[in-house]
C-alpha cells in the first residue's frame, strides 16, 4: 500500500487526498489550522474514506517518515513554501520524494535552501484534483531521473495521466495555453467583438468539444497542416500580443468581483448557477471516460495498456 502525505487542507489538498484514497493508498493530511482540518474533514462525508488528520508532520507516526511521496499544497507564497520545505526535509527519510503542487513557481525558486534537491519535483494537479486525470510532472535541474520515473509510475498506477516536462518553464504547459487563450478572449471582449457569454459559447461548443477528445496537434493533422499554415500567415499578425494583464481583469479584481467566491465576476453567481456548476462537476467523470477512450495515436487505451510507456521514465 502506498503512503502519501499531503500538506495543506485547502481545496486542492483535500481533493488530492480524495484521489489517492480512492486508489487505495494510505493518506495523511497535515494542516496547522483546526478550522482548515475540520473543513476538510466535513468535505469527505461520513461514508467516505478519509485521511489521517494531523496538525504537523511531527504528529505523524514514525512509519510515515518513510512514506512514498509528500505533496506540498499550501498557498502560493514563496516564503511559506520555503518554511514548509525545510520542515519536510527535516522530518521525512531521504528516500521520500518531496513534491510541490504549485501552479506557477519554478523548481529553482522552491528548492532554494534545500539540502537534497535531487528528491524534489513539481507535481501540478488540476482542480478538481480527484477528477481531472492529467498531472504535470516538472523536474528541476537537480532532480534525479529516477525520482521522475518513480512519481510518474505512482501517478499512473493510481489512475492519473502523468505529463512529464523536459524543462521547467513558468506556467508549465496548461497555464501557458490557458493564458494565451484568455489573452485573445480579453482582446475580443475589449474590442467589442462579442460579450463574455458569446465567447464562452463559441469556445465550449467548438474548441471545447474537440479538445476534450483530441489535442491541438492531432487536430491540426486532421485539418491539414497546409491549411493551418495558410491561416497562420494572415491571422498571427492580427492576434493580441499584449504583455500586461488586461484592464477589464484588473478592474474586476479591484472592485471585488473575483468570480464564484465573491458572488460576482463576468457572471452573476446565483444559487441556480452554483447548482448548475455542481451538475457539471458531477458529469466530469463521464467526460473523462469518453476522452480516455483513445490515446494520442488514436489507439484504444486498452490496446496499449500492456506496452511500456517510457515517456517519463526516459526523460
Amino acid at each position: 500500500m502506498h503512503r502519501i502525505t499531503v500538506i495543506g487542507a485547502g481545496i486542492m489538498g483535500s481533493r488530492i487526498c480524495r484521489h489517492f484514497l480512492g486508489a487505495g493508498a494510505a493518506v495523511a493530511l497535515v494542516d496547522p489550522s483546526p478550522e482548515a482540518r475540520e473543513g476538510a474533514r466535513a468535505s469527505f462525508g461520513d461514508g467516505d474514506a478519509a485521511p489521517l488528520f494531523v496538525a504537523s508532520v511531527q504528529d505523524l507516526g514514525g512509519d510515515w517518515q518513510h512514506c512514498d511521496l509528500v505533496i506540498e499544497a499550501v498557498p502560493e507564497v514563496l516564503s511559506l513554501k520555503h518554511r514548509v520545505m525545510a520542515e519536510l526535509e527535516a522530518f521525512f527519510a531521504p528516500e521520500t520524494v518531496i513534491a510541490s503542487n504549485t501552479s506557477g513557481l519554478r523548481t529553482s525558486e522552491l528548492t532554494r535552501g534545500m539540502r537534497h534537491p535531487r528528491r524534489f519535483l513539481i507535481a501540478h494537479f488540476f482542480n478538481p484534483a480527484d477528477l481531472i486525470p492529467a498531472v504535470e510532472v516538472v523536474p528541476g535541474p537537480d532532480t534525479a531521473p529516477e525520482v521522475v520515473a518513480r512519481v510518474a509510475a505512482l501517478l499512473e498506477e493510481t489512475g492519473k495521466k502523468p505529463a512529464c516536462l523536459a524543462a521547467d518553464v513558468p506556467g508549465f504547459i496548461a497555464n501557458r495555453l490557458q493564458h494565451a487563450l484568455m489573452r485573445e478572449c480579453f482582446h475580443l471582449l475589449d474590442s467589442g467583438v462579442a460579450d463574455a457569454e458569446t465567447i464562452d459559447t463559441v469556445t465550449r461548443y467548438s474548441l471545447g468539444v474537440r479538445l476534450a477528445l483530441i489535442g491541438p496537434f492531432l487536430q491540426r493533422d486532421l485539418n491539414g497542416l497546409d491549411t493551418h499554415l495558410n491561416i497562420a500567415r494572415y491571422l498571427y499578425e492580427d492576434l493580441d500580443a499584449r504583455r500586461t494583464p488586461p484592464e477589464v481583469l484588473a478592474d474586476k479584481v479591484a472592485s471585488g468581483q473575483t468570480g464564484r467566491k465573491a458572488g460576482q465576476g463576468f457572471y452573476d453567481w446565483t444559487p441556480e448557477r452554483r447548482a448548475h456548476m455542481a451538475r457539471i462537476e458531477a458529469l466530469l467523470p463521464q467526460v473523462v471516460a469518453l476522452s480516455s477512450g483513445t490515446d494520442a495515436k488514436g489507439v484504444s487505451d486498452t490496446d496499449t495498456k500492456d506496452e511500456e510507456d517510457t515517456t517519463c521514465r526516459n526523460g
